[in-house]
């Protein structure tokens, strides 16, 4: 084995590291997602208020961000940039129709979706201004 190829095992190593709190953050995510809606608590104001919208924008904002914090180093940054992105919308929507067919008493909202994709995509301005400096 060559000092070479040690490195290069340690470099994946290193990096696989750097992901463990965005795949915590995904399955702390999809718990929260797939909790039945009769074991959510029922508070009236945020539903006035549109509350969970942020709450929806906050967590894939999170969970963008996580995955996209070890890729900050990598020559083609952009290109990953656009597939973890693209990745959280697609996986918000198939989160609202999992909550349609497969969790009692949770509720298709297409709302959701489209503050899901303002969390991914407000991530991706972020990094974008990030990488530009």
């Amino acid at each position: 084995m060559t000092p070479l190829f040690l490195f290069k095992i340690y470099l994946m190593k290193s990096r696989f590291i750097l992901f463990i709190p965005a795949v915590l953050c995904f399955a702390v995510t999809f718990f929260l997602l797939t909790i039945p809606g009769n074991h959510l608590p029922k508070i009236d104001w945020m539903g006035k208020y549109q509350v969970d919208k942020l709450v929806h924008i906050s967590m894939f904002f999170s969970l963008c961000f996580l995955f996209s914090y070890p890729i900050k180093n990598l020559v083609e940054k952009y290109k990953w940039l656009i597939y973890i992105t693209i990745a959280g919308i697609f996986y918000g929507i198939a989160m609202e129709f999992v909550q349609k067919y497969f969790i009692p008493f949770r509720s298709f909202e297409v709302n959701d979706m489209i503050a899901d994709g303002i969390g991914c995509t407000v991530n991706y301005w972020w990094w974008r201004r990030k990488f530009a400096k």
